[in-house]
């Protein structure tokens, strides 16, 4: 009887070190992949996720069955496995194969432990777990979620681009009221990143109009101020001159900060005299001419 318990032993040991090299196989040819094409994220740092997004609370989802391939990333194991949880080093042999064996013997494994944002989950325990049953063909497995509250939905693919979009929208949103003070005013960018520069513009204006009224000016009320005399002047200037049609990818909001910025560095130049339409032709001519160029270039080199 002993004899057969070692025999059966080996056996599941020599199928655990032929799975752990035929996992860590991939994972190379993975890479590879990854130099020649650019695709692939790699498995994501919860840490540096919720560091960017504004956490509004936690709450314990308690026990469920989870879609392994919405677990896109860890608390602290996402250099070890690629996106696919595929194991990218050596030293999670041990830990790996024990899994496997545990599962060819029919052994209990605890739920792993999970935080979820949005519709996708970050391993807090049980990587080596999420790995082994990922290669092994499961679809899902046990875990115990503690899902994280955030001011906006995140699914369909996750494109971290536009969570970092709609975070800044809803810090924006957050600090302005604007989506209470003017509803109707929907205020769009589609590059990460930009809407810090919305709220200095409207830092600049109430304190240029604290100096001109001579008082302090609330922040509602600046924030309207600057809608009402800045931001949808600037719209309208860019729907008379249809800037729009050199842009076809970007939003009428992006226009806006490119102008304002473009119009401050022409005033440096030419102190007077320069007002929006003047900073919008001039955007939109010298705009026009580089894209020109590089059609050119294009049909050239084509």
């Amino acid at each position: 009887m002993r004899n057969g318990e070692e025999r059966g032993k080996d056996v599941f040991s020599g199928l655990a070190t032929h799975d752990f090299q035929r996992a860590y196989q991939k994972s190379f040819f993975h890479a590879i992949l990854k130099k020649i094409t650019g695709k692939g994220s790699g498995l994501l740092s919860f840490d540096a996720i919720r560091r960017s997004l504004d956490v509004e609370g936690e709450t314990d989802r308690g026990m469920r069955e989870v879609e392994i391939d919405k677990i896109i990333g860890s608390l602290s194991r996402y250099e070890d496995f690629d996106e696919s949880f595929l194991p990218r080093q050596t030293h999670t042999r041990g830990r790996w194969q024990a899994i496997d064996k545990a599962l060819m013997r029919g052994e209990f494994l605890p739920p792993v432990e999970l935080y979820k944002i949005g519709d996708f989950f970050f391993v807090i325990d049980g990587n080596h777990r999420v790995s082994v049953a990922r290669e092994k063909g499961q679809k899902f497995i046990d875990a115990h979620i503690r899902e994280l509250e955030i001011p906006f939905p995140i699914s369909g693919e996750f494109n971290w681009q536009s969570i970092q979009l709609k975070q800044g929208k809803a810090n924006f949103l957050k600090r302005t009221r604007l989506n209470e003070l003017k509803p109707e005013v929907d205020i769009n960018l589609t590059i990460a990143g930009q809407y810090h520069k919305l709220l200095d513009h409207i830092d600049v204006h109430r304190y240029y109009l604290s100096q001109t009224q001579q008082m302090e000016i609330s922040y509602q009320d600046a924030v309207l101020s600057w809608v009402d005399n800045i931001y949808l002047p600037m719209i309208d200037v860019i729907r008379e001159q249809k800037i729009m049609g050199l842009f076809p990818d970007r939003s009428e909001s992006d226009l806006y900060v490119w102008i304002i910025e473009h119009l401050a560095y022409i005033q440096q130049r030419f102190p007077s005299g320069i007002g929006f339409r003047e900073a919008a032709r001039d955007f939109s001519r010298k705009r026009k001419s580089i894209w020109e160029k590089i059609k050119k270039f294009l049909k050239y080199n084509s």
